[in-house]
């Protein structure tokens, strides 16, 4: 007989693509992913990884048994939702993914609170980009994911993924302190001509929501600088380096020399809830998105002019 947690472990390969990966998704060590494969090797008498350069990759059979296991998971997944649903509390483990300012500024409360209320349940966060994360749930490498859209850029709605609003997370426009605009109250985008951005790699949602709202507004972007994370961007526009358009949620203070602006409109990019509708019915699942859309006012005030006296804006969670 097959053992489900090798299965897991196989099945988690196809959908990281690395053994490294899947041991951070999973929890365990490279090592031992690599071990209980070995072992499922031997089991089924069949070759499942074979060298790639420097890494593996999954033979003919091993991606055919990979989907036997996703079956197999969805069906331990309806029957761990049923006797959680009759036990009528959340339980048991639920794996979130969520994008990096979100894993940031919104899940450590979340996380602590659901810790407190309900002991019983064992919740794990993994840090993945939001447009990767729905794949995740919807294969169901992961329970429930935390991801967010713009205007430019629907979120992607697959069959048999539920989703529900979380709230909407404004932007700034930040400058260094001492630049033209650095005085203004609210800046047209059509006023952002000649500027030096900062901004993350092509390819980001972020970036490509720049790129095209400008180039709407009459406004060739000069792209100076490129990071992944936010708070690089912030250092950046500190050091006089140029403009960036940069998220509240997760953003934390902001540092001396630099100074927040709104752009007019206010951009805002919208914060979702993803689960596999097969699990809809769980508790964990239910009351993991009550409680993200009831942390969210306190997570989206993060303007950090407020000690010059300026006042924020801030938007309350919408439910679905």
């Amino acid at each position: 007989m097959l053992d489900l947690q090798r299965l897991r472990a196989l099945h988690a390969v196809s959908v990281h693509g690395t053994v490294g990966a899947a041991a951070l998704a999973l929890g365990y060590t490279p090592s031992a992913v690599s071990q209980q494969i070995a072992k499922l090797e031997r089991e089924t008498r069949t070759v499942l990884l074979e060298r790639h350069g420097r890494g593996v990759r999954l033979t003919d059979e091993a991606w055919r048994l990979a989907t036997t296991a996703q079956e197999l998971l969805s069906i331990v997944e309806r029957a761990e939702t049923e006797l959680e649903e009759r036990r009528g509390r959340p339980t048991g483990r639920l794996t979130v993914a969520a994008f990096a300012s979100a894993a940031r500024g919104l899940l450590p409360g979340v996380l602590a609170d659901l810790a407190v209320r309900h002991p019983t349940l064992d919740a794990r966060l993994s840090e993945v980009d939001p447009h990767r994360s729905i794949g995740l749930v919807e294969k169901g490498a992961v329970d429930l994911a935390v991801a967010h859209d713009w205007d430019i850029a629907p979120l992607p709605a697959p069959p048999g993924v539920e989703q529900a609003v979380i709230g909407d997370d404004l932007c700034d426009l930040l400058v260094p302190e001492g630049h033209p605009l650095a005085g203004r109250k609210s800046v047209r985008r059509t006023e952002l001509k000649g500027e030096r951005w900062i901004c993350q790699p092509p390819g980001r949602v972020c970036h490509d929501w720049l790129v095209r709202t400008l180039r709407a507004a009459g406004c060739e972007p000069d792209i100076a600088h490129q990071a992944e994370e936010n708070p690089t961007l912030v250092a950046l526009v500190a050091a006089g380096l140029g403009v960036a358009l940069i998220p509240r949620l997760g953003r934390g203070p902001l540092p001396e020399g630099v100074v927040a602006v709104d752009l007019d409109p206010l951009p805002v990019r919208r914060l979702y809830a993803l689960w596999r509708t097969g699990a809809a019915r769980r508790p964990a699942i239910a009351e993991t998105v009550r409680t993200l859309q009831a942390h969210w006012p306190t997570n989206t005030d993060t303007n950090t002019d407020t000690d010059r006296g300026r006042e924020t804006a801030m938007t309350t969670a919408t439910d679905i």
